[in-house]
């Protein structure tokens, strides 16, 4: 009885070290924290792809990428690829903030804004607050989800 006691207690210690081991840090990224800085950066190479094309822009993408639009339809990452009818003017990106969980995951959320056309001709400014969640698969950062709603923008 005593032998199956400790067997069960080793067992024990045994998973419990094993899970420790496995948990991964989370932290928000500093300001000059070189990753961030480079997910920063493919995310804004997003936002200007309202504004005018933005080469190299599906390489951000993973194959497997699914978006909720703003208007709760879900896109993909060919939805994403397909050009512009209209494209919007003054594309101007705002403050992004990144939390890291583990070496692998990370999102960004920010927020951003653009003059368009509206179905009646006249322009309007649009400003959108967002999440994206960023994976690093085979050595590489992606996108793999992508939440986006529209808010007042700031007088």
């Amino acid at each position: 009885m005593i032998r199956k006691t400790i067997l069960i207690l080793m067992f024990c210690a045994t998973l419990m070290s094993s899970i420790t081991v496995s948990a991964q840090k989370a932290y928000w990224a500093s300001p000059e924290d070189s990753i961030a800085l480079k997910l920063i950066a493919m995310d804004k190479m997003w936002a200007d792809a309202n504004c005018s094309p933005q080469p190299g822009l599906e390489e951000i993408f993973a194959d497997d990428f699914l978006g909720t639009a703003t208007d709760g339809t879900r896109y993909g990452k060919e939805e994403t690829m397909a050009p512009l009818k209209k494209p919007d003017r003054q594309c101007q990106f705002g403050d992004v903030k990144v939390h890291f969980f583990g070496n692998e995951l990370a999102i960004a959320y920010g927020n951003e804004s653009s003059i368009r056309t509206g179905t009646d001709g006249k322009e309007y400014k649009r400003c959108l607050a967002w999440t994206d969640t960023w994976l690093k698969r085979n050595g590489k950062w992606q996108l793999i989800a992508a939440q986006d709603n529209v808010v007042e923008c700031p007088k």
